[in-house]
């Protein structure tokens, strides 16, 4: 009564969520009362680390809330997802799933204008901690792209609500530009990459407190490194893979709204252009209206491919325009054909 169980909690480990493995010794997590932070460079592996979380999570049956501002998680097993491209997620619907204790939700955010999301989750998060405070679920919340939806001027609509800041789990590539509201609560950190021990350091600096040491002199790229800050300890572990492999959600890069820095800009051959394709439909329908010089000059330097490699995240896209860039033979014509075909067969044809 005095604490809610929280000086016992050592004492309870049944329920506790396996991450991972420090040698033979398995590595777990609190069910309760925590928030985990998980970061790290863009394709570093969040997603994958994100994916075994919900795994574990959900099978000890608690319940969870995903926030999906890109699409990412729409097939995930097992969660019923709530908007899509053409029809943005409506509050009620959210609420009335939820009120189903065996329900996971994903709110998917896609057909939310990219400058709208931020204010639809301000709207959103009051209604779950009520929610929360009323019924204890959903146990967690999960938050993609935590650095957009708890910007760093973010406050909490209220000092009771501040108080359920807890079991959320904030993904992020920028920790120093979320909330630091949202990230004291955070008593576990991952970070993955080859700049995990820069996003760890970001992360203190942010909150303020020293950076934690790594026992090994040398970190393993194939390992993440997880702070626990409650004994300030800093391991390296094998990750637990979630156990189904998590389906690409191609329909965000075909018809989403990416971020300005995942776009493409048709600049031409002297900067004279500034078009912005902020999808792959939207980039085929500028490449058909833009002049021959300027298809050419990007085509010339590599960026259609780089574009898809880096902001499409499709290697196999990127090397087969990669062979229409390089094929000195082609006129602008043909090379836009095989380009826009390309694109085609892999996001607008039937499954």
């Amino acid at each position: 009564l005095d604490d809610d169980l929280a000086a016992q909690d050592q004492k309870f480990q049944r329920r506790r969520i396996p991450v991972g493995h420090e040698g033979d010794e398995e590595i777990s997590i609190r069910p309760y009362n925590g928030s985990i932070l998980v970061s790290g460079a863009s394709g570093s592996g969040k997603s994958t680390l994100t994916a075994g979380l919900l795994e574990a999570i959900m099978e000890r049956k608690y319940q969870v809330c995903l926030i999906d501002p890109e699409g990412d998680y729409e097939a995930f097993a097992g969660m019923v997802t709530i908007g899509d491209e053409r029809h943005p997620p409506s509050l009620d619907q959210i609420l009335q799933s939820l009120e189903k204790p065996g329900a996971q939700v994903v709110v998917n955010m896609i057909g939310v204008q990219l400058a709208d999301r931020p204010a639809f989750f301000a709207t959103l998060l009051p209604r779950l901690q009520e929610m929360r405070l009323r019924t204890g679920r959903p146990h967690w919340l999960v938050i993609d792209e935590a650095h957009h939806m708890l910007h760093a001027g973010w406050a909490p609509a209220s000092a009771e609500l501040a108080g359920e800041l807890k079991n959320i789990i904030l993904i992020t590539v920028h920790p120093e530009h979320v909330a630091p509201s949202a990230l004291q609560a955070v008593d576990v950190m991952f970070a993955v990459g080859t700049a995990a021990r820069d996003v760890v350091k970001e992360f203190a600096e942010t909150i303020g407190v020293p950076e934690p040491h790594v026992q090994s002199k040398e970190v393993d790229l194939r390992k993440a490194l997880v702070w626990f800050r409650e004994t300030d300890a800093l391991r390296q572990i094998d990750l637990l893979p979630p156990k189904v492999e998590r389906k690409r959600h191609k329909r965000k890069y075909a018809y989403g709204e990416l971020d300005p820095d995942r776009s493409f800009f048709f600049k031409g051959t002297k900067g004279q252009l500034n078009l912005r394709a902020q999808n792959l439909m939207v980039f085929l329908q500028l490449a058909e209206g833009i002049d021959d010089e300027t298809w050419n000059y990007h085509l010339r330097q590599g960026d259609y491919s780089k574009w898809f490699r880096e902001g499409i995240k499709d290697e196999d896209l990127s090397k087969e325009v990669t062979q229409v860039e390089e094929n000195a033979a082609l006129n602008p014509r043909e090379s836009r054909e095989l380009v826009k075909k390309a694109i085609e067969q892999r996001y607008t044809a039937p499954a």
